[in-house]
């Protein structure tokens, strides 16, 4: 039970941090923190306003999932269902997502953030800016972001019936990523290129062994738990 709580725990940090290196989010939080350093006279300002964006992403990020996953887990029949079919619906989800990690399915794009908005609202007050940006930035799901999202951590949360302690995670995963960036661009801005290139190359690759394992443990569920073949 405890290591079945630890893997959760792990994987929920890791679709955090997975979600937040994606293409998308990725380019999304640089805009925002290099944005955010051009308006900032001080460092200390900088460390500021790139932390009321991280808190602006992680509150909705885990506000958004809680609500959710609470939200199944308080209707009875929900509930009920979920603790008897969970498992079975959990190998076809993650076969899903496997697919969009690789890129085999894909959505179409949102249009996003409407980002002359912003620099308006940063011009006026950059402390409050930069919080309402990280809360709209983290509501504009992206293809994969959202697979990983709905597909990935509210099904592990609910599994775990984790209202609060995954989803949190998961936030704080998806600020890790961006609080580097920030760090970075306080002393230098010259290098953010060369990282996010960096980067891109590892989301890449670690979307790709991501997407991967999840069609692999997603396999192993259907044959386990809906055709109901041990294994083991």
């Amino acid at each position: 039970m405890i290591e079945e709580t630890v893997t959760g725990i792990i994987a929920a940090i890791w679709l955090g941090v997975l979600t937040s290196i994606s293409p998308c989010p990725l380019a999304t939080n640089i805009a925002a923190v290099s944005y955010i350093g051009k308006n900032a006279a001080e460092i200390k300002t900088l460390f500021i306003t790139s932390s009321l964006y991280l808190l602006g992403r992680m509150i909705t990020y885990a506000a958004l999932a809680a609500l959710i996953v609470a939200s199944l887990l308080s209707i009875p029949s929900v509930s009920n269902f979920l603790q008897q079919y969970m498992n079975k619906a959990l190998g076809p989800i993650l076969i899903i997502v496997g697919m969009f990690l690789l890129e085999l399915l894909r959505l179409p794009a949102g249009r996003g953030t409407d980002s002359s908005k912003l620099e308006r609202l940063a011009e006026k007050n950059i402390f409050i800016a930069s919080f309402i940006m990280g809360i709209l930035f983290a509501l504009t799901f992206c293809p994969v972001s959202a697979a990983l999202f709905f597909g990935s951590l509210i099904p592990l949360a609910v599994q775990h019936r984790s209202e609060f302690l995954m989803p949190t995670l998961y936030g704080a995963g998806t600020a890790l990523p961006v609080l580097a960036f920030a760090i970075l661009a306080a002393f230098s801005a010259r290098y953010l290129s060369r990282i996010f290139n960096a980067v891109t190359r590892m989301e890449l690759w670690a979307r790709r062994v991501t997407g991967v394992v999840f069609i692999i443990i997603g396999i192993y569920f259907c044959i386990v738990y809906i055709f109901r073949i041990q294994l083991i």
